[in-house]
């Protein structure tokens, strides 16, 4: 299970196994981690799961879809180069020692 590393805009840092086959979105929920909201639970429709990738890895994971794309210019927060949907990543073992960070707020 790749280890990721989740960091709350305040700098608090979460570290956890995250098993392959899930997305982001699901382990950050399951983990209780405050500031993913997941109002759709998954579908790409509320960009309450917004994240910034850790530059390091943007260019790592695949390129986001066109409705990524579209929830990306609805986000609360600002949207930033490394913007992506935490339920549009799914864990591979590729992303051991992904890095996220959350923004200020969701909505």
């Amino acid at each position: 299970m790749p280890d990721i590393t989740f960091i709350q805009a305040d700098g608090t840092e979460h570290g956890l196994e995250a098993p392959a086959g899930v997305s982001l979105m699901q382990v950050a929920t399951g983990a209780g981690i405050a500031g993913i909201l997941a109002d759709c639970g998954g579908q790409a429709q509320c960009a309450t799961c917004h994240v910034y990738v850790d530059p390091a890895w943007s260019d790592r994971l695949p390129a986001p879809r066109p409705i990524e794309q579209a929830m990306l210019d609805c986000t609360a927060a600002e949207r930033l180069p490394q913007s992506r949907l935490a339920c549009q990543i799914t864990i591979t073992e590729d992303l051991q020692g992904l890095v996220v960070r959350m923004p200020e707020f969701q909505q």
